[in-house]
């Protein structure tokens, strides 16, 4: 008797993950917020399918449908009225949309396949740069610095466990706890930020590999991940307490960089005339000493310049929103 076995339909999850982020969005959202008049016998907080469905201007129907993880043919439009409808954030926005595409049977926009190598101009700009810089990808493994952005992230750059990857040293390092002050903010918004990439690049496999170790090695991850929390990463302020400086407390932007895919820049600053801001200076002098890290390469992780990024490691600096 012979067998047959079929690869799993990578649609399915998706479905799964549709439904999820739609339940938890419906569940959060309650009557008085809606502006709808709640009756005094409700089983659940949050909104009725049919409170929903008439808000957003659609049969019941229709919408158990799309909340069964079925966003197949739904168009642009009646998705904004859903998100609309919702109360949805530019981030949830976003992440609906993205969950609505990769649930088509072919993505409508090819993806490239992410890559660890740093062009040698990017590597230029960074180091031309006086302020902390560094470059990540949707994986969060970093893939490039300048010397004071090395500097800044070497208890994270050289710890075993995060092997070069800022979501295995929040979850997997208790050298984090430390090292992020309000750890706890931090690890949300890294979480929120991986649920938002995931749902633009469901195939990415180093993505999903990462989130499976995660969800597998740490509990505060998994709790986290199962909130179907989103977020942009893009601005906003970071407390750092540094083994060599002390406490700093910094401003970040972040940059999308068109040229490489799924890769995020980041630069920080301190205020002017702040303690913060000397003590960027003073660890800028120590990065450039003999006694400091002078390189203004990208990071190595302990697995070598060889491991690419989905296992963690770190280049070196080889030559929709």
């Amino acid at each position: 008797m012979s067998t047959s076995s079929t690869a799993p339909d990578p649609r399915q999850g998706i479905r799964a993950e549709i439904s999820d982020f739609l339940r938890t969005r419906r569940d959060a959202l309650t009557p008085q917020a809606a502006g709808i008049i709640a009756g005094s016998r409700r089983r659940v907080p949050g909104l009725r399918r049919e409170e929903l469905a008439m808000l957003a201007g659609m049969s019941v129907d229709y919408y158990a449908r799309m909340e069964r993880g079925d966003l197949a043919g739904v168009s642009p439009e009646v998705l904004d009225a859903l998100a609309r409808a919702l109360q949805l954030d530019e981030a949830e926005t976003d992440h609906l949309h993205d969950l609505a595409e990769a649930a088509q049977p072919r993505p409508r926009r090819p993806r490239h396949a992410p890559s660890s190598t740093v062009r040698p101009a990017l590597q230029q700009f960074l180091d031309a740069a006086a302020a902390p810089m560094w470059a990540r990808d949707r994986r969060m493994d970093v893939l490039a610095t300048n010397a004071l952005g090395r500097a800044l992230y070497a208890p994270l750059l050289e710890d075993v466990a995060a092997r070069g990857n800022t979501a295995r040293f929040l979850f997997l390092s208790p050298a984090s706890r430390v090292f992020f002050p309000d750890w706890e903010r931090s690890a949300d918004g890294v979480v929120a930020t991986l649920r938002s990439y995931a749902g633009r690049t469901p195939r990415d496999t180093g993505l999903t590999d990462l989130i499976g170790e995660l969800i597998a090695r740490s509990e505060e991850f998994s709790a986290r991940w199962s909130a179907h929390q989103v977020r942009h990463h893009r601005t906003g302020t970071k407390r750092i307490r540094h083994p060599q400086v002390g406490e700093l407390e910094l401003s970040y932007e972040g940059m999308e960089l068109s040229a490489e895919e799924g890769w995020t820049l980041f630069g920080y600053s301190a205020e002017p005339g702040s303690p913060s801001l000397e003590r960027l200076a003073l660890l800028a002098s120590l990065a450039v000493s003999p006694s400091g890290s002078s390189g203004s390469s990208a990071p190595s992780g302990p697995s070598g310049p060889a491991a690419g990024p989905s296992s963690g490691g770190a280049a070196s600096g080889r030559g929709r929103r």
